[in-house]
C-alpha cells in the first residue's frame, strides 16, 4: 500500500497552455517543440499536445496525459478520500481506516489520516499534511484545472464528486471546488461558520462573527480554522475566488481576464 497524499495530486497543476498568438511570437520555441517530437518520442509520449492544438488551437504543456489525469481526478474527487466539503485535503481519507504502517529497526512508523490536531509532538502537535485542507495547494489545483479545461474543452467530463453519476467540465469542477473553500467562511443554515468552529463566542456574539479570521489551515472534514489564524498571505485567495467565480461565469471570458492579468503582471501595470 502506498500513501494517498497531496504530492500524487500536484501534477495535475504542473500544466501550462500556449495561446496561439504566443505559438507565433515564439516560432524558435515551437521549432524545439517540433524537434522534440521528431527526434525524442519516447520522452514525449506521455506529454500531451505538444504537436497538436486542442480548443481554439491551444496547445498544452503537461506533466500528465489524459489517462493518467482521470485517474488522478478519480481519487482526488471522491468525497471519502481527497474531496471534502471544504476542499482537497492534504492526505487521503482512506488513511483513517487503513494507516500506512512501516516497521524499521523494531519501531512501527506510521501515518494515519489526522484531520486536525497529531497525535504525536512531532512538528509543533499538528497534522499539518497529514489531512487538513491547506489553502494555497487547492488554489493552485484549481488553476491547473483551468487551464486543463483550456485545452480539452467542454467535450471532456468527468464524475463530479467520485460516484455520484453527475458529469463535469473541467471547468465546473473548478467552480465546485472553489465554493466549498468559500464555504469554510460563509454562515450555513444556522448562521454559523465553519472558520469559527466550536468557538461559539465567534459564532454568536454580534461584536465578532462578522469579523473574519485567515487561518493557516483548516480541519479536513468541519472546515474549522486551525493554526495561525493571520495568513491573509494565502488564505486571503480566497477574495480572487470570489471575485472570480462571482462575476465571470463564461470560462473563455475567464481565460482572457487570467491572460490580462498575466500581462499586466508582466509589464508592471496598475
Amino acid at each position: 500500500m502506498k500513501v494517498r497524499s497531496l504530492v500524487g495530486l500536484l501534477p495535475l497543476a504542473a500544466c501550462a497552455i500556449i495561446r496561439p498568438e504566443e505559438a507565433t511570437r515564439l516560432p524558435e520555441f515551437m521549432d524545439r517543440v517540433r524537434w522534440l517530437n521528431d527526434n525524442r518520442p519516447r520522452l514525449v509520449q506521455s506529454i500531451p499536445a505538444l504537436g497538436s492544438g486542442g480548443t481554439h488551437g491551444r496547445r498544452l504543456l503537461s506533466m500528465v496525459d489524459e489517462k493518467k489525469l482521470r485517474r488522478i481526478l478519480r481519487h482526488m474527487l471522491d468525497e471519502d478520500e481527497f474531496f471534502s466539503p471544504h476542499g482537497i485535503r492534504s492526505i487521503s481519507r482512506f488513511h483513517a481506516e487503513h494507516p500506512y504502517v512501516v516497521h524499521v529497526g523494531g519501531t512501527e512508523y506510521r501515518v494515519d489520516y489526522l484531520p486536525a490536531e497529531s497525535n504525536t509532538g512531532m512538528f509543533g502537535g499538528n497534522s499539518n499534511w497529514r489531512g487538513p485542507v491547506w489553502f494555497p495547494m487547492n488554489f493552485i489545483l484549481i488553476r491547473g484545472l483551468l487551464n486543463l479545461h483550456a485545452y480539452y474543452g467542454d467535450e471532456f467530463t468527468v464524475e463530479c464528486p467520485t460516484g455520484s453519476g453527475r458529469q463535469k467540465t473541467l471547468w465546473q469542477v473548478s467552480q465546485e471546488l472553489a465554493l466549498r473553500l468559500a464555504r469554510i467562511f460563509l454562515q450555513d443554515g444556522e448562521g454559523r461558520r465553519p472558520v469559527y468552529g466550536a468557538i461559539n463566542k465567534f459564532q454568536t456574539d454580534p461584536h465578532w462573527r462578522d469579523y473574519i479570521l485567515f487561518h493557516e489551515y483548516f480541519h479536513g472534514d468541519n472546515g474549522a480554522g486551525l493554526g495561525a489564524n493571520h495568513q491573509t498571505g494565502w488564505t486571503g485567495l480566497v477574495a480572487e475566488l470570489l471575485q472570480m467565480y462571482g462575476s465571470i461565469t463564461n470560462f473563455e471570458a475567464a481565460v482572457e481576464t487570467l491572460a490580462a492579468r498575466r500581462e499586466k503582471h508582466k509589464t508592471g501595470k496598475q
